[in-house]
């Protein structure tokens, strides 16, 4: 009774539209009251404990750093670099912005600031060249989920902390399996492109004009080498990453490309904060859900469950999958994360997969809930962006989604996919 009551209480706060927090903590305490034993102070405590971790300290950074590159004219160029080289082909300008898109989360680590980055330049640049405003606002939300799998990722981080697991080695195994969402996305933009004939650019760039924009865009091809280089050399830590990434994106946006003023480093802050001070609160509630299953087993008596539907590996994990695909719809990846990783990383060790394959896995399951009605955040940022519905979008995004998850089931089942890099 108390696991129907806990989650009962939680979906339908969701389904009320109550801030995922909330609905988090409110659940929570209500179930505590009723069926436990337990002080309500054990709420304030977890909470608090959930967010007293260095390795945390990477989100707010990795935030503020995807603000200031957005700002200071690093995505623009990055369009601008990879337009030249691959831009005149059929499908050109959509495979640009997936190329853009895998590079950018290689510098921000978030999936939103992917999209709201990339989309700002793309989405309108393909329609001018004939693309589908529909097509070119889901392709650019599909490409936004893979700005948390390529490292640095922010819910790798939130996965290490929960889960015990090296911060270094998620991202480590994270960067084919985001490469292979980029090549798929791409296949499905060049099929539909030659179907409905959409075009690359106008012309194809000569080697002088490649160049050219490759030294533009050289200080922000940099950055990840600078980022990723300095976190897999062992020169620091993925929080510590997270701080040059902010100092290094500035001193580019100021000094060197000179976009980035004193309203635009303002704006990025304050987006940072907010976005930050809420998601804050959710780690920490998440952490208090997350120690009251503990505390009543209610893991366990899941793990009981789905392991007793089925003895095969293959099929529990695919139950799991299809589980996991479902409360992305719903719910955002950071409490998910908190929540579900106690309840089935026991699981699927017991079939033989390794956390960080788990943690990949999880991380691509919700991650593809952001461009999936009814919460896909990728679909908000891409439809306020270029003022398409989200009925239309949601309606184009279906092909793109299927390439996705033949990726997930790539990583589910071949292991060398996220261990082959890995001592």
């Amino acid at each position: 009774m108390e696991s129907i009551m806990l989650f009962g209480i939680f979906f339908v706060l969701l389904f009320l539209s109550v801030p995922i927090g909330y609905a988090i903590g409110i659940s929570t305490i209500i179930t505590m009251i009723n069926f436990t034993t337990i002080s309500p102070i054990m709420i304030a405590q977890n909470a608090v404990a959930g967010v007293d971790s260095f390795p945390l300290l990477a989100i707010p950074f990795f935030m503020l750093a995807g603000n200031l590159m957005s700002s200071g004219g690093i995505a623009k160029r990055l369009v601008n670099f990879f337009e030249s080289i691959i831009g005149h082909i059929t499908g050109g300008l959509g495979m640009v912005t997936v190329v853009v898109c895998m590079f950018f989360a290689a510098i921000s680590g978030s999936a939103v600031a992917t999209v709201s980055a990339v989309g700002a330049f793309m989405i309108p640049q393909m329609v001018d060249h004939g693309y589908d405003k529909s097509f070119s606002a889901a392709l650019t939300a599909a490409a936004g989920t893979i700005g948390v799998i390529i490292p640095p990722s922010i819910p790798f981080v939130i996965y290490g902390v929960v889960s015990g697991s090296s911060i270094t080695e998620l991202f480590t195994a994270g960067f084919l399996p985001g490469i292979l969402m980029g090549i798929a996305l791409m296949i499905v933009c060049y099929i539909v492109s030659k179907k409905n004939g959409y075009k690359g650019s106008d012309e194809r760039k000569n080697l002088k004009e490649i160049w050219i924009s490759f030294k533009d865009a050289f200080w922000a091809i940099l950055s990840p080498v600078i980022i990723l280089g300095g976190i897999y050399s062992g020169k620091f830590t993925p929080t510590e990453a997270a701080v040059v990434s902010v100092v290094y994106s500035f001193i580019v946006g100021v000094f060197v490309y000179k976009e980035l003023d004193l309203k635009g480093a303002y704006d990025a802050f304050k987006s940072a904060i907010v976005v930050n001070g809420s998601t804050t609160f959710m780690i920490g509630l998440s952490t208090a859900f997350a120690a009251l299953l503990t505390m009543e087993q209610i893991p366990l008596k899941i793990a009981t469950f789905i392991t007793s539907l089925s003895n095969n590996g293959v099929i529990v994990l695919i139950i799991i999958n299809m589980f996991l695909l479902l409360v992305g719809m719903f719910i955002d990846n950071i409490p998910a994360t908190i929540i579900l990783t106690p309840i089935l990383l026991p699981i699927v060790i017991k079939f033989g997969m390794s956390p960080i394959t788990f943690g990949i896995m999880l991380t691509m399951n919700l991650a593809i809930g952001f461009c999936t009605p009814p919460y896909g955040i990728d679909l908000f940022v891409a439809s306020a962006i270029s003022n398409v519905k989200m009925t239309e979008l949601s309606k184009q995004i279906i092909k793109m989604i299927i390439s996705l998850i033949i990726v997930l089931m790539l990583v589910t089942f071949f292991n060398p996919l996220t261990m082959m890099f890995l001592k």
